[in-house]
């Protein structure tokens, strides 16, 4: 469908743009790639450049046979790597559990089903399984963690606030990788982690008063995996049913994602501009030395 290759060009497209200023931004920088992984904020999103890429990968790999699914495995290797080293970072001390948040759901958890869904696409169901095992694994334990940590450890400073949308990954991604993995009539699994992503779709809805005190940040753009997965799952789920006006619930729901995406880039650009426009116009020293 044309409008399913539009936007993945498009991803395709802002994915390859931020990932080159990152990579080049790091390179200009000793130590800089360590430094992100090891930062307690911000740390697990550095997961976010592979993931992304499983996702993209696997949707070409149909057109572009074997490479596709080259990449593909690339990207989840990649992926395994980066969140090997998160783990080992978070178990030897490096973070307190005041500084932990639901972002950290994002690397082993939500990574894990999204190489799941990767696997699937290039026909490789036993990895597929075992990396579904990995996320639900790491989601009872990590989840474990991150829930007693908000319950008990006070209020999440605002630069982690975005990472409670993390909590609404999980479950879109498990639903997403279980429905590749098992295709056909929707079972009990399937039931049972559709009821956990309404449960979590609702709570998200009632975060709202909190997202909305937030100061818009570039740290807005952990929102828009969330809400992108959901709403793939939400469009694959209607396919399978008979409810009237399904195409129409489809299309909505695509488009209100979509919206939401383009006016967090739009939001992001003058953020981005404003501070190399003011080093341009900014009078320069004539003091003579």
């Amino acid at each position: 469908m044309w409008p399913e290759e539009i936007l993945y060009g498009a991803a395709s497209s802002l994915w390859l743009v931020l990932t080159a200023l990152y990579v080049f931004r790091g390179l200009r920088r000793k130590g800089a790639f360590r430094a992100d992984l090891r930062h307690d904020v911000a740390g697990p999103f550095a997961s976010f450049i592979p993931l992304v890429g499983i996702l993209l990968s696997s949707h070409y790999s149909q057109y572009l046979p074997p490479w596709g699914a080259w990449l593909c495995m690339a990207f989840i290797a990649a992926l395994a790597i980066v969140a090997a080293q998160l783990l080992a970072h978070w178990v030897t001390g490096g973070i307190s559990m005041r500084s932990i948040h639901p972002g950290y759901l994002l690397p082993v958890v939500a990574g894990s089903f999204v190489a799941s869904i990767g696997f699937s696409s290039i026909h490789a169901h036993d990895a597929a399984m075992a990396a579904f095992g990995i996320g639900a694994f790491f989601w009872l334990v990590i989840g474990t963690v991150v829930t007693i940590r908000l319950m008990t450890g006070g209020e999440l400073p605002p630069a982690a606030k975005t990472g409670l949308s993390a909590y609404l990954a999980a479950p879109a991604t498990a639903n997403i990788a279980w429905m590749m993995s098992h295709p056909g009539p929707v079972g009990t699994v399937q039931l049972c982690l559709t009821g956990v992503l309404l449960i979590m779709v609702l709570m998200q809805v009632m975060l709202l008063p909190e997202y909305r005190k937030l100061p818009f940040t570039q740290m807005f753009w952990v929102f828009t995996f969330p809400v992108g997965a959901t709403t793939n799952y939400a469009i694959r789920w209607l396919a399978t049913t008979d409810l009237p006006g399904r195409e129409i619930y489809a299309w909505t729901t695509l488009g209100l994602a979509t919206a939401f995406t383009l006016a967090i880039a739009a939001r992001t650009a003058p953020t981005a501009i404003a501070p190399r426009v003011a080093r341009l116009t900014a009078p320069q020293s004539t003091e003579v030395r």
